[in-house]
């Protein structure tokens, strides 16, 4: 249920910057042929600038027209805050809920078992830890997500995205053979797959979901020399999407293709004039626009 393409899902915006529901299904629409899940209310989906409100209404309404699993972003630099959220998700119908570490408060190798320990206790749901040192200023270490991921048996997998290989391979080696180990940089995917990976919480997939697929596929099917060529191709688009904050080059990119995006929210601004030619000739370049 958790493994293959997942695309971290962008919330597209109305001109008033209130959701556009609509705009969500609409995008939905565009990726379900292609993906084995979807994760509403994450970092792409700018869930820093999310109300709680709009945050559970964003994951009830994917829930509620997804035709895929749902893994919901719920994280917090508060445990009780992620505890609330992680239960809200799940009242709303989540498969799953995906929990960042802690950011800004920087809590050591005690308080991050803790904080994941007390979640899932208080949820019924499987649980996913989300690892992005870049953002969080907090790495959680190979050997404590093998105690969590042994000590709970609803602790099922991570979103690794610290960019560091030899931590994902250590990851995959002492942890569980069930527990699920996702790419969560686009750019790392294929290598990732070949060290035990299970797929990939992607940006690129918003975009190119059937290339995506194609490339996972390949893999699946042991044919590495395709597998390389797709990796290869969309190299461009996994650089170009990262030319600026995320999410705002990914919302700009569907905008181009016609899909719905809007800008994202302060203190996030649009994408340049310069980075959106940037971007423009990638999407041509893979017959996306």
């Amino acid at each position: 249920m958790f493994e293959g393409i997942i695309p971290a899902l962008i919330t597209p915006f109305k001109d008033n910057f209130e959701v556009d529901f609509e705009g969500i299904a609409r995008n939905l629409d565009y990726l379900e042929k292609y993906v084995d899940a979807v994760v509403p209310a994450g970092t792409t989906g700018e869930s820093a600038t999310l109300s709680y409100q709009e945050h559970i209404d964003v994951v009830r309404y994917v829930c509620e027209v997804s035709n895929v699993p749902v893994i919901a972003g719920a994280g917090s630099n508060s445990t009780r805050e992620a505890i609330f959220l992680g239960k809200e998700v799940e009242k709303a119908g989540a498969d799953a809920a995906m929990f960042i570490t802690p950011y800004y408060n920087k809590p050591n190798k005690e308080g991050l078992y803790q904080h994941y320990k007390r979640i899932s206790e208080e949820l019924s749901i499987p649980v996913i830890i989300y690892n992005v040192p870049s953002r969080t200023a907090c790495n959680i270490t190979p050997d404590l997500v093998n105690k969590l991921a042994r000590d709970f048996d609803n602790i099922i997998g991570i979103k690794e995205a610290s960019g560091n290989l030899k931590q994902v391979s250590e990851i995959i080696r002492i942890t569980p053979e069930d527990f699920i180990v996702l790419s969560g940089d686009d750019f790392l995917t294929l290598p990732i797959l070949a060290l035990g990976g299970k797929g990939v919480i992607s940006v690129a997939a918003n975009v190119a979901p059937h290339l995506m697929k194609d490339m996972y596929i390949a893999f699946k099917e042991d044919d590495l020399d395709r597998a390389r060529e797709i990796h290869h191709k969309l190299t461009p688009l996994f650089e170009v999407l990262f030319i600026d904050t995320n999410p705002i080059p990914v919302k700009k990119a569907l905008e181009l293709m016609g899909l719905p995006a809007g800008k994202p929210r302060l203190p996030l601004v649009e994408l340049s004039q310069e980075k959106t030619e940037r971007l423009r000739e990638v999407l041509k370049s893979l017959e996306l626009i």
